[in-house]
């Protein structure tokens, strides 16, 4: 019996060596074979034989992973050159400054310009394309292969540029944008040109009438994404923003404005400093209900965003709006600051969204006369009506 065992394990054990040997051989083979499919499929090397080019000489990915993601393109060529649809009708598509290639590639699925996300960044990146593809506006078709989008991509930002301001900057911040998004990609338009403009310049629109004597276009210059010519000067810029502000800003919505005693370079003051104390979009209405209630009984507005202004650029930081303020702070020698000085500041600290602007003309009816920061870090505010309910909602 204990023979027969030990020979049956004996057996077992050249069973299992037999089968590890084929399936050994077997990846073996699948090897050799996959290399030879690799070489027959990935395109011929360049002359110093570091980096492919295709048949018309365009440099592709070099290396290992060129090589394999060569032949996985070969073997899709179908998908490359098939439309995503037979409709010819011209469809606008914006990149956005500083849009990865896996979003750009995922919203051109989304639309419908392509059948393969994944595809179409394999592609661009083989060839070299991605690093060429910039924000811009541009027209494309159903009708076009996925490398005659990728081609179009790159081409057509070369003509437009996409530039993007943000609610709540102030000028400077915007003429900081100019420097390092537009003049990067081969804008004509000079930052200091454009702040100087936009400090001193004179433009004709009727919002503009209730401006000071002296008064910038701080608060004036719309937040919103344009598209512009590489050749747009400064001063075109600026109209583009003030246009726009006109456009967005309506008769009805200055109306309601001036239904809550306001001119609208007052209104505008008030949104600009609702803009930079909200962080939460809902509590924009609340946050100017407080102002415009302690407007209403001469109480000082205590704005912090002010006194950030006021104070300006912060060297160690690199920063147009310090963060923390300190107590001493607060007693920063300038008109725009609302601890010291009761009113409004002297002009917008900052150029409001549309949804603040909003807040002004439509505000939550409350007696709220302050609020603070909520404790959890959210960005929510505590509201309340008097000084022992603002001193009770204190964090712990």
């Amino acid at each position: 019996m204990y023979g027969d065992t030990e020979h049956s394990h004996k057996r077992e054990a050249l069973k299992i060596t037999l089968r590890a040997l084929a399936t050994l051989g077997v990846i073996a083979l699948l090897a050799v074979a996959g290399w030879l499919v690799v070489q027959q499929l990935a395109p011929p090397l360049s002359g110093n034989d570091e980096r492919p080019t295709t048949d018309d000489g365009q440099q592709t990915m070099g290396g290992i992973e060129g090589i394999v993601l060569g032949a996985y393109l070969r073997v899709r060529q179908g998908g490359l050159q098939q439309p995503a649809g037979d409709d010819d009708t011209p469809l606008d598509f914006t990149v956005e400054p500083g849009e990865s290639i896996a979003s750009i590639a995922s919203r051109l699925q989304q639309v419908g310009l392509i059948r393969d996300a994944g595809l179409f960044r394999n592609y661009v990146r083989y060839m070299g394309l991605d690093a060429g593809i910039q924000a811009g506006h541009f027209t494309l078709r159903k009708t076009m292969t996925i490398p005659e989008i990728a081609r179009a991509l790159g081409h057509a930002a070369a003509d437009e540029l996409v530039f993007r301001i943000i609610e709540g900057w102030r000028l400077e911040q915007v003429a900081e944008a100019i420097s390092t998004t537009l003049k990067p990609a081969g804008a004509q338009i000079d930052p200091q040109e454009f702040l100087t403009l936009a400090r001193t310049g004179a433009f004709d629109y009727d919002f503009l009438q209730d401006r000071p004597a002296g008064a910038t276009l701080e608060g004036f210059l719309f937040p919103d994404t344009y598209r512009l010519d590489r050749g747009t000067t400064a001063r075109a810029l600026i109209e583009k923003m003030l246009a726009n502000f006109g456009a967005r800003v309506t008769p009805e919505l200055r109306q309601a404005i001036a239904q809550q005693g306001l001119n609208l370079y007052q209104g505008v003051i008030i949104a600009s400093i609702v803009e930079r104390e909200a962080v939460i979009p809902e509590e924009r209405p609340l946050i100017a209900s407080v102002y415009l209630n302690r407007l209403k009984i001469g109480m000082k507005l205590d704005a912090d965003p002010t006194v950030q202004y006021a104070l300006g650029y912060q060297k160690d930081t690199g920063e147009w709006w310090k963060r923390p303020l300190l107590l001493a702070d607060l007693e920063v020698d300038s008109p725009y600051n609302t601890y010291r000085n009761p009113g409004l500041p002297p002009g917008p600290i900052a150029n409001p969204g549309l949804d603040a602007i909003r807040a002004v003309a439509h505000p939550a009816e409350t007696d709220f006369l302050y609020f603070q920061a909520d404790c959890d870090g959210s960005g929510r505010h505590r509201f309340a009506r008097t000084i022992e309910e603002h001193f009770a909602n204190n964090c712990p």
